[in-house]
């Protein structure tokens, strides 16, 4: 079996190319081509609306005698959608354009009008120029004028916009400004409520210091829960009172048990030490007496 798509052919030995004979095919023949309707049309036979962009099967031919500058003008044939009457239509390479020819008519356009009028007074123009002079100049005179007067609008369009982005930057900076210099006085009087704060918390709180108590009584102390635990070194104590009474005396706010040893150490007597003996009696303990070794 052969295969479907074949790359390469098979050519004998004696193969002539010169003797085949050449295909003479009609001069003007149609080819089958799909296209697009290049304009929105109507069906003279039965009013059907064939509009701009419907896809065919078209026939296309080269029109014979006529031609734009030495360029061809091709016809295409298509056939309704409803009545399936022949419709034609030519190529205008005058015009980058289409015309119809026959079997349809093509609908109203009014951009197309607008410009075949412009065109009409363009040629209506340059026709009067080439006959009167003074016309020419009076023609040129209004088209300098009306330049002038465009570039001055243009002129004026753009110093308003100029102004207008000054005017705009100008705002910007002074709503900058006048937002700096609220934020500004918000953290004066933020500033301001934080030091009356400390202010009050300085005459409602303060810290005084104590002196160090013996280790006896500390241990006294500690057991109570009025001082802390290391007796060495002086402490700070915070005293909280009123503001407007005054500032209480230090003996005073201290509890009875530490009184006493401020008394005590004041006197100068320092405490009786206690015995070891008593000591290990108390906690139980005995010693047992070494016996001596007979050498």
């Amino acid at each position: 079996m052969s295969e479907r798509k074949v790359l390469n052919k098979y050519f004998p030995p004696d193969f002539d190319p010169s003797l085949i004979p050449r295909r003479r095919g009609p001069k003007n023949s149609q080819q089958v081509v799909r296209l697009m309707a290049p304009f929105s049309m109507r069906c003279n036979t039965c009013g059907e609306y064939i509009y701009k962009g419907k896809k065919f099967n078209a026939r296309k031919e080269t029109v014979d005698g006529e031609d734009y500058y030495g360029i061809k003008i091709f016809r295409f044939y298509i056939k309704c959608t409803l009545c399936s009457a022949e419709i034609t239509f030519k190529t205008d390479p005058k015009n980058t354009d289409y015309s119809a020819e026959h079997g349809a008519s093509r609908n109203f356009e009014p951009w197309r009008e607008e410009r075949v009028v412009e065109e009409e007074d363009r040629l209506a123009r340059l026709e009067e120029e080439e006959n009167n002079p003074m016309k020419a100049l009076e023609n040129r005179t209004v088209d300098a004028k009306r330049e002038m007067d465009i570039l001055d609008a243009l002129q004026d369009i753009r110093a308003r916009n100029a102004r207008n982005e000054r005017v705009g930057q100008a705002s910007d900076l002074v709503s900058r400004m006048a937002g700096e210099e609220e934020e500004t006085e918000e953290e004066k009087e933020r500033r301001l409520a934080e030091e009356e704060d400390e202010m009050l918390v300085r005459e409602v709180f303060s810290k005084v210091s104590i002196p160090a108590l013996l280790g006896g009584s500390s241990a006294a102390a500690d057991s109570s829960g009025d001082l802390p635990a290391n007796p060495t070194s002086p402490q700070l104590v915070t005293i909280k009172r009123k503001a407007d009474d005054v500032e209480p005396d230090l003996r005073s706010l201290l509890p009875e048990s530490t009184r006493v040893v401020l008394d005590a150490k004041s006197l100068g007597a320092p405490p009786a030490k206690k015995s070891k003996s008593d000591l290990k009696n108390k906690l139980g303990i005995k010693i047992a007496k070494k016996g001596k070794v007979a050498v």
